[in-house]
């Protein structure tokens, strides 16, 4: 089984909710232009203040992505 990996886009202040909603919209557009099989995306609030987007990649195209979309960080997604 390949690992996944969660790619995190970063967004803070008072318009971060909006700002990461607004990204993940980018990034469903992403993986419609590039007929990509991903469909774990999104956003979340972690405080009042700072929201992030998110994309759950295979490991196997991760660098790939990356590369594209330039995600601030990364983790190993666990389905939990």
């Amino acid at each position: 089984m390949n690992r996944k990996i969660k790619l995190l886009w970063d967004f803070r202040g008072p318009a971060a909710k909006e700002t990461a909603k607004h990204h993940a919209i980018h990034l469903k557009d992403f993986i419609k232009k590039e007929a990509l099989t991903i469909d774990i995306t999104g956003s979340s609030d972690l405080s009042e203040f700072h929201s992030v987007a998110f994309m759950v990649v295979e490991e196997s195209i991760m660098i790939q992505i990356r590369d594209a979309l330039l995600p601030h960080r990364g983790e190993v997604y666990n389905e939990s």
